[in-house]
């Protein structure tokens, strides 16, 4: 049994997720304290990816960063670098995919916060800085690690993008849902529940990480 899937999909959840933690905790951030039209309106932005079919996102993906596209083809041209049929484009479309997961509980964090506490420790001289690190984050921290492990289990079972703008080719941009899929095509369907049983073992751990951070959010709650 050729283990690259699994080795290939936890390099790219974890990758896309990294890169969508700092990325949406700073979009949360800060549209959570922009005024009611315009965070509407970003808020819609922001969340597209997550009510559009993945498919529908791969497509949109390849307009933009495929081979012949502008942004490509600039990127081809300064850099050498291709962002279709590889499994760093992979890494793309999957950040995409999950943003809006951890956008949106974030963001929910953050406007549960209270203000009072940060403009406390401003009476006391405490730069916006500090209060963002050492008050905010460690306030919102249990729904910002929830957001988290969500997204990296939906990026964990990532299919529709990835299949578009990666493709599928063996020991090189495979995962386990593209696998699972192409064994079933060629009737493999031995191996193809292998690699099924593997997925849900994989997401029920993940599952139970975000169970057990949103109990001791609820703990925290209640002693508070």
């Amino acid at each position: 049994m050729d283990w690259f899937p699994l080795l290939n999909s936890l390099r790219i959840a974890l990758l896309a997720t990294l890169i969508v933690f700092f990325i949406g905790i700073f979009a949360a951030y800060y549209v959570a304290r922009l005024p009611r039209i315009l965070k509407g309106v970003l808020d819609v932005f922001l969340t597209l990816p997550l009510v559009l079919p993945p498919t529908v996102v791969g497509y949109l993906l390849l307009r933009l960063l495929g081979p012949k596209r502008p942004v490509g083809m600039l990127l081809s041209d300064l850099f050498g670098m291709r962002l279709t049929m590889n499994w760093q484009s992979a890494i793309i479309a999957t950040a995409v995919v999950i943003f809006p997961l951890l956008y949106r509980t974030a963001r929910g964090a953050f406007e549960s916060f209270d203000e009072t506490l940060a403009d406390a420790a401003r009476t006391l001289g405490k730069s916006n800085a500090y209060v963002f690190w050492r008050i905010r984050m460690p306030y919102c921290r249990q729904g910002i690690l929830a957001g988290t492990v969500l997204a990296f289990a939906r990026a964990l079972g990532e299919y529709g993008a990835t299949s578009m703008i990666a493709g599928y080719t063996p020991s090189r941009t495979a995962t386990i849902s593209t696998t699972v899929y192409q064994l079933w095509r060629t009737n493999d369907d031995a191996l193809a529940l292998k690699w099924v049983f593997v997925n849900i073992a994989i997401s029920a751990v993940v599952l139970l990480v975000m169970n057990l951070l949103e109990r001791r959010q609820r703990l925290g709650g209640r002693r508070a």
